[in-house]
């Protein structure tokens, strides 16, 4: 079987390198239209062109796939499980909270779905130097991200990059629920697993154990780990995923 990994906002496929190098199946990082290449021509933009272009992904998998999602990736994998149980055989995503029904986003999040604001801020964003102290890169290490790791990320931020993420919440306002809820909401058919990385900001447990129950989920906690817990501890994160993907035998 074969382990397929979804990144999210804002970073590549990359993130997941550490991980994969320690995972026992073979696997596969998928990148986001827009994330590291070039949006497709036609691309919708937005999280159902999302759903499509992970899916078109998906196509060249013979099996059924061991679904994981972070960030971003997390509302897409719980999408296609739900919508889509065929195209996998098990699924586990991070921050659940941000598929709740009462789901508020972040401040980030909020800018980057108001029009010309989050133009605004984009185009500061890409005009800053990777070694800018001020921009978001740098500040996602007090997240636990490693200085390489926030480099990389700041260096495969683009214009496209840019575009995908506005794109991206704003097509999922006032949250991801709003319009999928079954996503969140009805039991799965396909075992799901729900990671809560205890000191993760931009989650919550009360709402993602409240997400887990209705979808009929497993709940793993990464005790001490943040939002970018697979390169904050990749051992801890390879063990997580290895373990749910042995259990699907």
């Amino acid at each position: 079987m074969t382990i397929v990994l979804v990144h999210g906002v804002p970073e590549t496929a990359g993130v997941w390198d550490v991980v994969r190098a320690r995972l026992d199946a073979p696997s596969v990082a998928v990148e986001l239209a827009g994330f590291g290449s070039a949006t497709p021509p036609g691309f919708a933009g937005g999280r159902d062109a999302q759903v499509d272009w992970i899916l078109r992904q998906l196509d060249a998998i013979a099996d059924p796939v061991d679904l994981i999602g972070h960030d971003w990736g997390s509302p897409l994998a719980l999408r296609i499980a739900v919508a889509h149980p065929d195209r996998v055989r098990s699924w586990a995503v991070d921050v659940a909270a941000v598929s709740h029904p009462d789901y508020v986003w972040h401040g980030y999040a909020q800018l980057w779905q108001t029009p010309g604001e989050g133009e605004k801020w984009m185009e500061k964003a890409l005009a800053s130097s990777v070694d800018d102290p001020d921009n978001l890169f740098s500040q996602l290490a007090p997240l636990g991200v490693p200085p390489a790791e926030c480099r990389k990320m700041a260096s495969a931020f683009d214009a496209p990059m840019a575009s995908a993420v506005l794109d991206l919440y704003r097509s999922a306002v006032p949250n991801v629920h709003t319009g999928w809820e079954t996503a969140s909401s009805g039991r799965s058919v396909r075992p799901g697993l729900i990671l809560q990385a205890t000191t993760d900001p931009f989650d919550d447990a009360d709402r993602s154990a409240q997400v887990a129950q209705a979808l009929g989920a497993d709940v793993l906690r990464l005790e001490g780990l943040g939002h970018f817990w697979m390169v904050e501890d990749p051992v801890t994160a390879a063990t997580a995923i290895n373990q749910w993907v042995s259990r699907q035998v």
